[in-house]
């Protein structure tokens, strides 16, 4: 179930990186306590891109 207080601030598209998974693991880690939320997820179109989310939750 997705909660319906998350609300999208940014989303950009990057080339994709294997250790990019990192550094959305240590922002989300640091800044969850400032109602921040990062997701990084594969583009479906693109196979060489990944799209890089900011969350406020």
């Amino acid at each position: 179930m997705v909660d319906k207080n998350i609300g999208t601030l940014s989303t950009v598209k990057v080339n994709k990186c294997d250790d990019l998974y990192k550094v959305v693991t240590i922002l989300n880690k640091t800044l969850k306590e400032r109602d921040l939320m990062f997701g990084l997820a594969l583009d479906e179109e693109e196979k060489e891109k990944m799209i890089f989310t900011i969350y406020e939750t």
